[in-house]
């Protein structure tokens, strides 16, 4: 398949659920377009998950454009294995018009309205583009990080597979989002020392009042309230997730509970002078934090079963199992006993191959509900786009449905791309 010099009405960038949702909505109406994926189709899935990694999000909540969750295990969490499995099976229900192997590196556009995309196949042009690539580039990694001992392994949440292939030793946990304590979770089952440097991001109970707690904020509309109406507005895109696990068929990551049993939790790491780690003492406050907002949510609950007359158990609250006594401030990484660091600490989004100036001046996308002041551009896949579960299986397809009718509205939609001829690569490379 040549795609240099060629022409679609629309160019999809990106073949995860958000790329595959798509193309789906494209497709249905009968809209010209080819579908970029710089690796392989689930690339991320596969590549960049632990061995023991599962979706906090119940099956019921995979939403992809036409293909929901059929499965004999709506109320269950999907594992790394079985997430591709439902992934490739979406590809071959769409039959996207998916080119592996691609990287899209410049994308601009130029003065008759036509974008000109840059990739290693050479040049070729849309009228349409959709950004469909995620919210989750780039790892970050602290300056501090730098200085620390060539001895010690460090790795990012993205290349964490399991304890088994970290060196023996006690292994440093940074940060506490979902990834994060996750990670540390699987590290403490595992029977490895852990130590965790825990974060801001608050917890969530995965059961209450009889319920998975997700079922109760999907029947109160949480997951259709749009970005517009939420009380952060859209601060809430850069709010940390709440953690929580889908492991073992779902429960609480209690942090508390895994110091008492033997992980050592500290608060905010500051500083690295000469071997020597610096903490903030917030550890009891960020500890707190995390309770209260996850207590918040319950009251929440309450107050809906208390509206709506809804017959449901009731269910004490939770009572703090493990209290710092004291907080440690300094850790000497050569009496420690650490011999890795696993840098959980979030990503940042990575734009700048996008010539186009619809950027904020933090380098994030400037749109409304995916659609850009450049038109014709459009995103998709961001966290919080629209709704919560726009960067999510439950959410992605309703918005790929509304920029697909956006698109289809729009004028332009001439191109001639061959899409007969990039199914037909695909079936021969099959």
């Amino acid at each position: 398949m040549e795609l240099s010099g060629g022409h679609w009405p629309v160019v999809v960038v990106g073949g995860g659920q958000a790329g595959l949702s798509m193309s789906r909505c494209l497709g249905r109406r009968g809209i010209d377009h080819v579908v970029l994926e710089r690796a392989e189709v689930a690339h991320s899935w596969k590549t960049y998950r632990w061995n023991s990694f599962s979706l906090v999000t119940p099956n019921w909540q995979c939403q992809l454009p036409d293909f929901p969750y059929a499965g004999d295990d709506p109320h269950g969490f999907m594992v790394r294995d079985q997430i591709v499995e439902y992934l490739e099976a979406y590809r071959a229900f769409v039959d996207p018009p998916v080119v592996e192997g691609v990287e899209v590196t410049r994308v601009t556009r130029d003065e008759r309205g036509t974008y000109r995309l840059a990739t290693g196949a050479g040049e070729l042009t849309a009228d349409q583009v959709v950004v469909a690539t995620g919210g989750y580039h780039t790892p970050i990694t602290p300056p501090l990080s730098q200085p620390l001992p060539e001895t010690i392994t460090q790795v990012q949440s993205q290349d964490y597979r399991s304890g088994a292939a970290l060196p023996p030793g006690e292994v440093l946990v940074v940060g506490s989002g979902q990834s994060g304590a996750q990670i540390a979770e699987d590290l403490h089952l595992e029977g490895r020392a852990v130590h965790l440097v825990v974060g801001d991001a608050p917890r969530v109970a995965r059961f209450y009042r009889g319920r998975d707690v997700t079922d109760w904020l999907a029947e109160m509309g949480y997951y259709d309230m749009p970005v517009t109406e939420h009380p952060r507005r859209e601060a809430v895109r850069a709010q940390a997730n709440h953690y929580v696990t889908g492991r073992d068929g779902g429960r609480d990551i209690d942090l508390r509970a895994h110091a008492r049993d033997g992980m050592a939790l500290y608060g905010l790491l500051t500083d690295h002078r000469d071997g020597v780690l610096h903490f903030k003492p917030d550890l009891t406050e960020r500890l707190d934090h995390a309770d209260e907002v996850s207590e918040s949510i319950k009251d929440t609950i309450d107050a809906h079963i208390a509206r709506h007359g809804v017959d449901a158990p009731v269910e004490a609250r939770y009572t703090p199992v493990w209290r710092p006594d004291g907080e440690t401030l300094e850790l000497d990484l050569a009496t420690s006993g650490i011999t890795s660091v696993v840098w959980c600490i979030g990503f940042r989004q990575d734009f700048r191959w996008i010539d186009v100036p619809v950027f904020t001046g933090r380098g994030a996308p400037a749109h409304s509900r995916g659609v850009t002041s450049s038109p014709g551009l459009y995103f998709l896949g961001l966290p919080w786009l629209w709704t919560w579960g726009s960067g999510r299986f439950s959410g992605v397809g309703r918005d790929a449905e509304y920029l697909a009718e956006r698109i289809r509205s729009q004028r332009g939609l001439t191109g001639t791309g061959p899409r007969g001829d990039v199914c037909n690569v695909l079936a021969l490379g099959s």
